[in-house]
């Protein structure tokens, strides 16, 4: 079977789109676009005009919210109950006092002025102090949200059912790692190259029918705080620090991204922990430890096998 591939840069990341019918990638590509456009309208911590970050929203008031915000925070919210709050999303604050204030790229480029004063004022939160009712939303005053935990994985989701409803065939969307596949599968299936990066532990899995892969690691989106240290994205709600690395990197097959993702993110939260809660899923999965060593769990194939 014909397939025909694009990609590109979305939210710094390396994003890619993939179709069964090349005559279908251009109609296809729009509608990604189109969902990209839709989540970072909504959800984005990195553009003032953002619906999630609007004025009503940031002073506590009830707010009517887009069906897309409403989905995202969903989404969120679900995660968090999911994962006993591991993956909360109330952590906004907590993002912005380590730095994370703008795109990653211009935190790194901005290392040089990583020992400016920044005063932050954090509020202690958790996704119990949300409440969303229709299409309503309250988020109290003080508590700064950030989706983007899960809204990476949900707009793969989202625009690779869409590009499934609406072109047929076959599809794989990802979006900085957080992939999701629909529709026909190509012959041999969808070869999905796992790693870090050079030099690091890798493996090669083939996907078929209509399922998702979800990668969440320590190592990829790293930059210097105001004090100085190394920190990365993943966060602890619980001390509102970093994740400690007993996982460096975890990746999960699931029928949907969202799921997958927070399993992945989960699991590094969780530290040790986070092993059996994954088994616990019953889902294939792969953890890599801060030592390197690999441990496959939910039938997930031997590194040097590949999955059918």
């Amino acid at each position: 079977m014909t397939h025909a591939c694009d990609t590109w840069t979305v939210w710094g990341l390396q994003a890619s789109l993939t179709v069964t019918d090349p005559a279908a990638l251009h109609a296809a590509r729009r509608i990604v676009d189109d969902v990209i456009a839709e989540v970072d309208r909504a959800a984005s911590r990195f553009r003032p005009d953002a619906e999630l970050y609007s004025t009503a929203i940031r002073r506590g008031r009830p707010t009517r919210i887009s069906p897309m915000l409403a989905q995202l925070v969903d989404t969120a919210l679900a995660a968090a109950r999911a994962s006993g709050g591991a993956v909360d999303p109330t952590v906004g604050r907590r993002l912005v006092a380590l730095g994370y204030d703008r795109d990653l790229r211009l935190v790194r480029e901005g290392d040089h002025l990583a020992a400016r004063p920044m005063r932050v004022t954090v509020t202690d939160a958790d996704h119990t102090m949300i409440t969303r009712h229709g299409d309503t939303l309250t988020v109290p005053e003080g508590v700064l949200l950030d989706l983007g935990a899960t809204a990476k994985a949900a707009a793969a989701d989202i625009a690779a059912d869409r590009v499934a409803a609406e072109l047929g065939g076959g599809v794989l969307v990802n979006l900085g790692g957080d992939l999701t596949v629909r529709g026909d599968t190509p012959e041999g299936g969808w070869q999905i190259r796992i790693d870090d990066g050079p030099d690091q532990p890798a493996t090669q899995i083939g996907l078929v029918g209509d399922c998702a892969v979800a990668t969440s690691s320590t190592l990829q989106r790293r930059w210097r705080s105001p004090d100085g240290q190394v920190v990365h994205h993943i966060l602890d709600p619980r001390s509102g620090a970093p994740a400690p690395t007993r996982w460096r990197t975890v990746t999960v097959v699931a029928r949907r991204c969202v799921d997958a993702n927070t399993l992945t993110t989960g699991a590094i939260v969780k530290g040790d922990a986070g092993l059996a809660w994954v088994q616990g899923s019953g889902l294939a999965a792969r953890l890599v430890g801060n030592d390197g060593s690999v441990i496959g769990v939910g039938g997930w194939p031997d590194e040097q096998e590949q999955a059918a």
